[in-house]
């Protein structure tokens, strides 16, 4: 990037839209709105990559929508993503690219050739070893073992795409220190029919370490005889790997943050479930909606629409979290993925030059799949004090044949988009709903790898929009290191009782958790 582009609160766009908050923007009236504006649904309506966007719910009106266009600009938003899309180094402080969109890129395509160069041969290397695995009979169990991206990701996509993964094989995935989690999947595992993946980019995180270690001793203490053929590596670390008994590796390189990197070797488990042939349509769904991301003027451009309505929401309205509620069973586990996504990459205080920011920056993100959200946390949605935007994800077509389900789902998820907004009027009754609550519709045609992969491509480019805007670096995570640091001094005093040097409320329970 040439220039450090505006902070975004110092620009015009920023303080005419204060202005126009203040007039009228903390009163506006979707229902209103819709009523009034016979092209309003056509406005807030845009299609990206297979995937459909109805906007016109939401608390905004052309003007607010034109200064929120105008903040992108002010910003240098389209510099930031030609600058990423370029390899510049735009993750400064770790002083690296960002180029997970290569990942997903086809052979001869605009970018680093090197790195495209690399990018293929260990996809070919890896989807080659995948269909081994899918054709090895004697294998009916993999076990992905890893944390954060290493986990989140090829778990939520193995478990979108199960309706087309290759049968007679199950899919377990580890990534809690608790030894509950890797003792119920060993439970039911046969060591001789079971492969493991470790994820980890070092072959050093903790966590995956601790599993992996634990996993290979039950290995073979149940008379497991190859570690060579039942563990295979995604790392950069061949020499960690191979000393650990690891001969099979896939590597990534250090421009593929964790939270980026299902569409790397780390889709491994992925890519057994469906196959190469659907993994490459998994990366092709992806990157559509990166050269829609890259190419499209602002005023189409899905993932930057959705990043204006997340920051008009969140420093203007103050809304301070947004609900995500998949109806559709197979992404029960995107709202899981999603808030590493945004809590991780935006949950930031300072801005890139390390200055405090004296906006608010990601929101609170979590859900649940719809219908069940319905029986649980809608209560809040519908007639609670906050007021929280709600992201509603559907599928047009069921992939089951069972009679009359698909439509009620649909009714569902479409009568609650509309009583949010609608409301009910019983003034100081129980039954009164305050209605002219926001939500967005999002609308894939059918739920296959090429949609999922645009969806997930979506939210990417939506995060990193939102924090080129707010002008903080989405792409380090030093918040997650304090922890760790505490917790390696706190392991050793559980075993010795020295507490020397902590403070009282900590040491008191680390004394209580001694008498166990």
């Amino acid at each position: 990037m040439a220039s450090t582009p505006r902070r975004c609160d110092a620009t015009p766009a920023w303080q005419s839209l204060r202005q126009a908050f203040e007039a009228h923007g903390s009163s506006f009236d979707v229902r209103a709105a819709l009523r009034d504006d016979p092209s309003r649904v056509e406005r807030f309506t845009l299609d990206a990559g297979g995937v459909h966007a109805d906007l016109s719910k939401n608390l905004v009106d052309a003007q607010v929508e034109d200064l929120l266009l105008q903040l992108a600009r002010d910003c240098g938003l389209e510099a930031q993503r030609d600058a990423m899309f370029a390899g510049e180094k735009v993750n400064a402080t770790e002083g690296r690219s960002v180029l997970h969109v290569l990942l997903r890129a086809p052979r001869g395509a605009k970018g680093p050739a090197a790195e495209l160069a690399q990018v293929h041969g260990t996809l070919d290397a890896m989807l080659a070893y995948a269909d081994s695995v899918r054709n090895d009979a004697a294998i009916t169990d993999v076990v992905n073992i890893g944390i954060g991206g290493s986990d989140l990701g090829p778990q939520m996509a193995t478990i979108a795409l199960d309706e087309f993964a290759v049968p007679g094989k199950r899919f377990h995935f580890v990534s809690n220190i608790d030894g509950h989690e890797l003792a119920a999947v060993l439970r039911h595992l046969e060591p001789q029919n079971t492969l493991f993946l470790v994820a980890s980019k070092t072959f050093t995180t903790l966590e995956t370490m601790t599993n992996a270690r634990s996993a290979r001793q039950w290995f073979t203490a149940n008379g497991g005889k190859d570690v060579a053929r039942h563990f295979a590596a995604l790392t950069t670390n061949v020499a960690a790997a191979k000393e650990f008994g690891i001969d099979r590796t896939f590597g990534f390189w250090d421009w593929v943050g964790g939270r980026y990197s299902m569409w790397s070797a780390i889709g491994l488990p992925i890519a057994i479930a469906i196959g190469a042939d659907r993994f490459r349509d998994l990366l092709a769904g992806a990157h559509a909606m990166d050269e829609h991301f890259r190419m499209a003027p602002l005023e189409r451009n899905l993932p930057v629409r959705l990043a204006l309505l997340d920051i008009w929401y969140r420093d203007f309205h103050r809304f301070t979290s947004r609900s995500v509620a998949p109806y559709h069973s197979a992404l029960r586990r995107l709202p899981a993925y999603l808030q590493q996504l945004e809590m991780e990459s935006n949950g930031k205080r300072v801005d890139r030059d390390g200055r405090e920011v004296p906006y608010g920056t990601s929101p609170v993100v979590w859900g649940e799949p719809g219908t069940n959200g319905q029986h649980a946390y809608f209560q809040m949605l519908h007639q609670g004090t906050d007021v929280i935007p709600v992201e509603f994800i559907a599928v047009r077509k069921a992939a089951h044949t069972l009679e009359g389900h698909h439509d009620q789902l649909l009714a569902n998820v479409l009568a609650q988009a509309q009583a949010l907004m609608q409301g009910k009027q019983d003034p100081g009754g129980h039954k009164h709903f305050p209605g002219n609550r926001p939500s967005t519709m999002l609308l894939l045609d059918r739920l296959d790898p090429r949609t999922f992969g645009a969806l997930v491509a979506m939210y990417e480019h939506r995060v990193f929009t939102a924090g080129a805007i707010w002008g903080i670096n989405s792409f380090d995570q030093w918040g997650v290191e304090l922890g760790k640091v505490l917790a390696k001094d706190l392991a050793p005093r559980l075993a010795t009782g020295d507490v020397a040097g902590l403070d009282a409320s900590t040491a008191a329970l680390v004394q209580h958790l001694r008498h166990r």
